[in-house]
């Protein structure tokens, strides 16, 4: 009985190896079983945002101001939590981006041209001379001399109106398109720019998207009045906007599409139709007409936040600084070791020689 047996067993191991191996044959060689990919980034990723030390983030700010002003922002609101903000995951590329690929817009007027642009003339714009255009409203044979042709005289009121400075920044816009660079940022004449580290915010981004970028000064959006209805009625429109006051910046491909609303003058009238002043009619026609969101980030700063929470290495890792004005002149970012507050009451200086400490007017650094 064990003989035959075992010998019927041996007969079935041979078929179920015999079967095994025609199915192996039938089977598509070099084929991989489909493994479920992940679903593409939402967006581009953003440089690192650095904390300011034991007071918090160093976009941490102040208070805003009502709306429509220039003001800080509540950059940790919950509000500005929810939307999309830099810092989001996404692609790791970073486009390859130069200095000479951003067209700097600084807005100014006749009273400052001395106490403010000569500042900004000898720190950061000495860093970024070929990309800086100043537009003003005075032709200053001084300044002239200073900037060359990037002194753009604009033509327009040197009075602080919502119409004269929609006027100033309808010029930035046309000459940003002539241009033909990648990013035209805006700031104003009591901004600070880091020029490498807005270099490196807006390598993480493509030129040709719809790319907004600031701060804004309030913690919620602005409504503004959109089209009248036949009724006589009104309808209105919500939008966030980055305020001008901590500078922004717009990508080329998003610019463009502005034009309908922006260019040759539009910009103006687009203004008028809803009454809002420069820097708002440019979240108004983003946000509230191309429904392109603006990117909130902490990096952008004005002279109505609390700067004095801005300190020690973190001021350098920012984009954008200012100072407070003159009834609220103590209001400066801390940094120490180079000039005290009699040399340089806006810190500018202190800060440009802890970027540049090679600049020739820096104190000598001190051998250990």
């Amino acid at each position: 009985m064990n003989g035959p047996c075992l010998g019927l067993r041996r007969v079935g191991v041979l078929l179920s190896l015999g079967a095994a191996a025609l199915l192996l044959l039938l089977l598509p060689r070099g084929q991989r079983p489909a493994v479920p990919r992940p679903p593409p980034a939402a967006g581009p990723s953003a440089p690192p945002q650095h904390r300011a030390g034991p007071e918090g983030s160093a976009g941490a700010p102040g208070g805003g101001p009502g709306a429509g002003g220039r003001g800080g922002g509540l950059a940790g609101s919950p509000q500005l939590e929810r939307r999309g903000r830099l810092g989001a995951a996404g692609s790791s590329a970073r486009e390859s981006l130069e200095l000479k690929d951003i067209f700097i817009a600084v807005k100014t007027t006749r009273k400052y041209h001395k106490s403010r642009l000569d500042l900004l003339l000898q720190t950061w714009i000495s860093q970024a001379r070929g990309q800086t255009f100043i537009f003003t409203d005075w032709e200053d044979r001084e300044l002239r001399l200073k900037a060359g042709d990037h002194m753009i005289n604009t033509n327009c009121s040197a009075v602080h109106t919502r119409q004269a400075l929609c006027c100033k920044m309808s010029v930035e816009y046309d000459k940003f398109l002539e241009s033909g660079q990648k990013w035209f940022c805006h700031v104003d004449d009591d901004n600070y720019v880091n020029p490498r580290t807005l270099l490196h915010l807006l390598s993480a981004f493509s030129h040709s998207q719809d790319v907004y970028v600031g701060r804004p000064s309030l913690d919620h959006p602005i409504e503004a009045a959109d089209h009248v209805q036949s009724d006589g009625s009104k309808t209105t429109v919500k939008f966030w906007f980055a305020t001008g006051g901590a500078g922004f910046c717009i990508s080329r491909g998003l610019a463009l599409k502005m034009s309908p609303w922006a260019s040759l003058g539009n910009f103006i009238s687009t203004a008028e139709r809803v009454r809002l002043p420069d820097d708002c009619t440019i979240g108004y026609i983003i946000e509230g007409l191309l429904e392109v969101k603006l990117l909130h980030s902490p990096l952008f700063h004005s002279h109505l936040e609390n700067l004095q929470r801005l300190q020690g290495e973190s001021v350098l890792q920012q984009v954008t600084l200012s100072y407070g004005d003159p009834e609220n002149k103590h209001n400066v970012v801390s940094v120490g070791g180079v000039f005290g507050l009699q040399q340089d009451p806006t810190r500018f200086k202190s800060v440009h020689c802890l970027l540049y400490p090679d600049t020739i007017w820096c104190p000598a650094k001190k051998m250990s």
